[in-house]
């Protein structure tokens, strides 16, 4: 990888068509809940900030800090929903895992280090059973795009 590996990378997590009613926030450390900076009918987004640190032994992204859960191996972004976003009177108690290791290495390398440049996850947020996301989140559930920051 030939990223700067002290370059911050921006992400924006985007739920799409989320249920209604339930309320999400992305996971910080243990136990830290962040609420999205966006919420409408249509959509929940989410901006966080990860670190690159250096390579790992497969030269794939070593992607750190606190919203980093997980092995450097296996690093991955929770996104709670319902009780575990800390919504009280719900039935439900979700955490979707969106693994970084997924993001195409040809976009971390455009954005990284780029002020201007986030890397964006699309991610359906209702699950085939009417509930929010939850588990392992996998391509086609999940697509990943580079935005630029227009002024």
């Amino acid at each position: 990888m030939r990223t700067d590996h002290r370059a911050n990378l921006q992400l924006i997590l985007t739920l799409q068509s989320p249920p209604p009613g339930v309320d999400f926030a992305v996971q910080r450390g243990r136990d830290e809940l962040v609420r999205p900076f966006l919420a409408t009918a249509d959509s929940v987004s989410f901006a966080i900030t990860l670190t690159l640190g250096p390579a790992l032994a497969d030269d794939s992204p070593n992607f750190r800090g606190p919203f980093a859960q997980g092995t450097p191996a296996d690093r991955f972004v929770y996104v709670n929903s319902g009780l575990s976003a800390g919504q009280t009177g719900t039935p439900w108690q979700r955490r979707a895992k969106i693994k970084l290791a997924d993001i195409p290495i040809a976009l971390v390398e455009r954005a990284a280090g780029d002020p201007n440049a986030a890397i964006e996850a699309c991610i359906e947020g209702t699950m085939k059973d009417g509930g929010p996301v939850c588990a392992s989140v996998r391509a086609p559930q999940i697509s990943w795009q580079v935005v630029m920051r227009s002024d």
